[in-house]
């Protein structure tokens, strides 16, 4: 009985120096915690720390809490934070202050705030948005927008579509509309998006104006390259090595390098109706085929290892080998 008193003992004694230093100590919360809304779908988090606080031989961090639209938790030193999210729908958040010292670690209250949802009637934004880019020749990116009135936007409805990239926020000009006149497809030729860049967001962003009902906005964002029609590729060779079918090609006009795709080699046999799709990681291919068949042959590419995969090219044309 007595060892085991003198372990406990001598167990108290070692943990006992850490609790004067939390002794007495108060931890304040964050103070003047705004949320304001910098550029589309883009928030400052700001605060300041507790005048209160006792900061002597302490480090202070801020957990931050993102409750909506997307619940994400991250911890800083700074006394401010950007968060791109889309706001149709509102934006909250809490914040609490971290005192740190050694091992100890104090926190104080959560202060939350939050931005309410932007006005307007219900069911009078957008439905089905989706946006596609493609790489030009001339290495800019164009953006070409779809979407669908709202069920219970008037028939007057106007939509204007904006999009963000970055700091660069630009409105749409070229509008497509149905046959109620409203806008319903959007086009920019060229954009500031830069084609180089990977995973980088797209904001989308589309308001409204009608004399009968307040059209509530929308607001998408969209990995860049996940939205890329990538383009067919180039200079496609096909020909015959006695009974080795032999193809070669160049990667799609990109600034990514030829590493980057990866390939679907379709092949149908002409005479027997048997077609297949195969993966490939390179650009150029060897197959054994019949050459006493004919058959047709395409080609598509897709990113593959160097970003995010976007839309499928289309095929290329028709090459055409062995007999008829």
């Amino acid at each position: 009985m007595m060892r085991v008193f003198l372990i406990l003992l001598w167990t108290m004694n070692l943990v006992q120096p850490n609790v004067p230093q939390a002794a007495g100590v108060q931890v304040f919360p964050p103070v003047n915690f705004t949320l304001t809304v910098s550029a589309l779908a883009q928030v400052l988090l700001h605060w300041k720390p507790n005048p209160n606080q006792e900061q002597t031989n302490y480090t202070i961090r801020y957990d931050v809490k993102i409750l909506s639209p997307v619940p994400e938790e991250y911890d800083t030193m700074k006394t401010h934070s950007l968060r791109t999210a889309a706001l149709h729908n509102g934006f909250s958040a809490h914040i609490r202050m971290l005192l740190l010292h050694n091992e100890l670690q104090m926190r104080s209250d959560w202060v939350k705030e939050e931005l309410p949802p932007p006005p307007g009637t219900p069911e009078t934004s957008v439905t089905n948005l989706s946006c596609v880019t493609r790489i030009t020749i001339s290495n800019t990116v164009s953006l070409h927008c779809t979407w669908l009135p709202g069920q219970g936007a008037p028939e007057d409805t106007e939509y204007f579509l904006f999009y963000r990239y970055k700091a660069y926020t630009e409105e749409c000009q070229d509008y497509i509309k149905d046959k109620w006149n409203r806008n319903t497809e959007c086009r920019f030729s060229a954009t500031r998006i830069d084609p180089e860049e990977v995973d980088e967001l797209i904001v989308i962003h589309i308001n409204g104006s009608s004399k009968y009902a307040a059209i509530k906005p929308f607001q998408q964002l969209f990995n860049q390259n996940a939205i890329e029609k990538v383009n067919v590729p180039r200079n496609v060779t096909v020909f015959l090595d006695q009974n080795d079918l032999l193809a070669t090609w160049e990667k799609p006009i990109s600034p990514f390098r030829e590493e980057c795709f990866e390939y679907e080699f379709y092949l149908c046999n002409l005479k027997s109706g048997t077609k297949q799709i195969l993966k490939i990681s390179s650009n150029d291919f060897r197959l054994w085929i019949d050459v006493t068949n004919r058959y047709s042959i395409q080609i598509r590419a897709n990113h593959h290892i160097c970003c995010t995969r976007g839309f499928w090219s289309d095929w290329s044309e028709i090459i055409y080998v062995g007999k008829n």
